[in-house]
């Protein structure tokens, strides 16, 4: 997320974008990961703000397909080359975010600070891919 932590918003849907590093991975074009409900925090020692969520889903690379589940905001991103959305979305495409948004509204937090629990498709290695396109949407 790196400088968009510190900024204001309800959610995230952390989606995979369609270079070789993500389609190497196997995360390419999937929703990767859903955070809703943020806390932001300092921690000595550590740059920036470490932001955990009420509700967290992880997916990596067994994430459903995002032009499947929101095929007009995947086309808007994929082809506009947006790396981050904040809000700034048509009815159609919020329509598409809160679909998304309710695959994680039950999940249980995400772990630094909170449970230590992540929700994930399958057990896995964490990996921190370097190309991440986040989609920022309301949660309300």
């Amino acid at each position: 997320m790196g400088r968009a932590r510190e900024w204001s918003f309800d959610a995230v849907i952390g989606v995979g974008g369609i270079g070789i590093e993500p389609e190497s991975q196997g995360l390419a074009r999937k929703v990767n990961w859903v955070g809703i409900g943020p806390h932001k925090r300092a921690f000595a020692g550590k740059p920036g703000l470490i932001v955990t969520f009420d509700h967290f889903l992880l997916f990596e690379s067994d994430g459903p397909s995002f032009p499947e589940l929101a095929p007009n905001l995947a086309n808007r991103i994929y082809s506009q080359n947006v790396r981050i959305l904040i809000d700034d979305l048509d009815p159609v495409e919020r329509a598409e975010v809160e679909n998304i948004l309710a695959l994680a509204k039950d999940t249980p937090p995400s772990p630094a600070g909170h449970s230590g629990r992540v929700t994930t498709s399958k057990k896995c290695v964490p990996r921190t891919p370097s190309v991440i396109k986040s989609v920022k949407g309301c949660s309300n």
